[in-house]
């Protein structure tokens, strides 16, 4: 058989990355990355700056090449050490962090041009253009061109162009970044409403915990260039792998109780104010809907949310008592 050939009689995902390392300047930024995203699926790759986030995407797109490993498109070989397919043949959009938009075209071509490269007429394909610019609340915008905008429009205006596409596969690099909360909102139930007419598939990069949760049907947690821990967003979030991935994920603490060699990661809202453990107010954040207490306990620092506005001060004796909690293996408490 050859070595690209898919078995017909199993279910061909989207993208394929097996075993994946890529380099820069001889010095290795990815290590051996394994991801796979199925038809109609958004997965996240959560991770601070400098993780790989956008060296992974990249090398899916075809802007670089791998120095181990293969990116697979559909059941079709894209991409290895020694040969690749260009960006423009592997039939998927990209928005970039950059923007990248043509400085000579207005925000209406721009946005119309994916249509004319699939041979609709210059009406349909502006009329649609339009109304995606709409949607993201920059029709008013569109017959600047990318001077003429501010990035935060500039990249609103990159991710109607990637919409409209119209693509199998959408890379999505940290698109959000420069949005207000109202137009990322915007956004998203733009992006969730293209999924289900078009049962595209996205891979989506950010470092906002609470965006990857909430959008993704798997999330992928990158450090230091390796997927650390792949699953559900309840997963890697109720059951990390460790300290390190939990805090990709939201505030934890962990808590070595007295006589314990074991740790216990535990969320804010896994503890509460009142009950049978002592504990000293060491600092106290109002954060509008609800406050935060970090709790000098036993065992450790502890960060309990409570609703309401602060009823304790710092300094103040307490009490607190444990909701729920998640044992770490040893060896994976803070760093």
């Amino acid at each position: 058989m050859p070595a690209d050939a898919v078995n017909s009689a199993e279910p061909v995902d989207t993208l394929a990355v097996r075993g994946l390392s890529v380099a820069y300047n001889g010095v290795d930024v990815l290590f051996d990355v394994e991801l796979s995203v199925a038809a109609g699926e958004v997965v996240a790759l959560l991770g601070p700056s400098g993780s790989g986030k956008s060296t992974l995407l990249h090398t899916i797109a075809g802007f670089r090449l791998p120095r181990t490993g293969q990116v697979w498109l559909h059941g079709r070989l894209v991409a290895s050490p020694t040969a690749a397919e260009p960006p423009e043949r592997r039939q998927l959009a990209m928005v970039f962090q950059n923007y990248a938009l043509w400085p000579h075209l207005s925000a209406l071509d721009t946005v119309a041009y994916p249509g004319r490269r699939r041979g609709e007429s210059r009406t349909r394909a502006r009329a649609n253009a339009m109304d995606i610019l709409e949607r993201l609340h920059v029709g008013h915008l569109a017959g600047r061109r990318p001077a003429d905008l501010s990035g935060g429009e500039q990249q609103r205006v990159g991710l109607a162009r990637a919409l409209a596409r119209q693509s199998s596969l959408y890379l999505f690099d940290e698109p959000t970044a420069h949005l207000d909360t109202h137009v990322r909102g915007v956004f998203l139930e733009e992006l969730a409403t293209r999924r289900r007419e078009t049962g595209a598939a996205a891979l989506y990069t950010t470092h906002d915990a609470e965006e990857a949760l909430g959008l993704a049907d798997r999330v992928a947690l990158l450090t230091a260039g390796r997927i650390v821990q792949l699953g559900t967003p309840e997963q890697v979030y109720n059951e990390p792998v460790s300290a390190a991935a939990a805090r990709l994920t939201g505030p934890t603490s962990v808590l070595v109780p007295p006589g314990s060699v074991s740790s216990l990661l535990v969320r804010p809202d896994w503890a509460t104010l009142g009950g049978d453990q002592p504990a000293r107010v060491h600092q106290v954040w109002f954060r509008g809907t609800h406050s935060d207490y970090l709790l000098d306990t036993l065992g450790g620092r502890l960060l309990v949310r409570a609703s309401g506005t602060p009823v304790h001060r710092s300094g103040e004796q307490v009490s607190w008592s444990l909701l729920r909690s998640w044992p770490l293996l040893r060896g994976s408490a803070p760093q």
